[in-house]
């Protein structure tokens, strides 16, 4: 079974993102099902699964709340990726942040 987990990279100060809320749903047919909810740690980091059956999943980042304490405006108050886990491999799915843009990779 796979694990999930992420990051967060404020690249416009070049510094992990704290505090930035993070959900992880598993998405069947139109719905999507809470899986958990984790907020990045003072590294940017946060873990959101063990043992993830394979299926597509949806992750998404509470980003507004953290630009907007940081007294930063952005047009994306939210970030979601959607991605197919396998069920037998680490997903590490980073997201480098800045206030009008945003990348993101699989990691490792």
């Amino acid at each position: 079974m796979s694990r999930i987990t992420t990051h967060v990279l404020d690249t416009v100060t070049g510094k992990p993102a704290a505090g930035i809320r993070v959900h992880l749903d598993r998405k069947s047919g139109d719905q999507c099902i809470p899986v958990s909810t984790s907020t990045t740690d003072a590294d940017g980091r946060c873990h959101l699964t063990e043992n993830t059956a394979p299926a597509t999943y949806r992750l998404t980042f509470q980003t507004g709340q953290y630009l907007s304490a940081s007294g930063r405006n952005t047009i994306y108050p939210e970030i979601a990726i959607i991605f197919t886990c396998s069920g037998e491999e680490h997903y590490h799915l980073p997201l480098l942040l800045s206030d009008n843009g945003y990348t993101t990779y699989r990691g490792s």
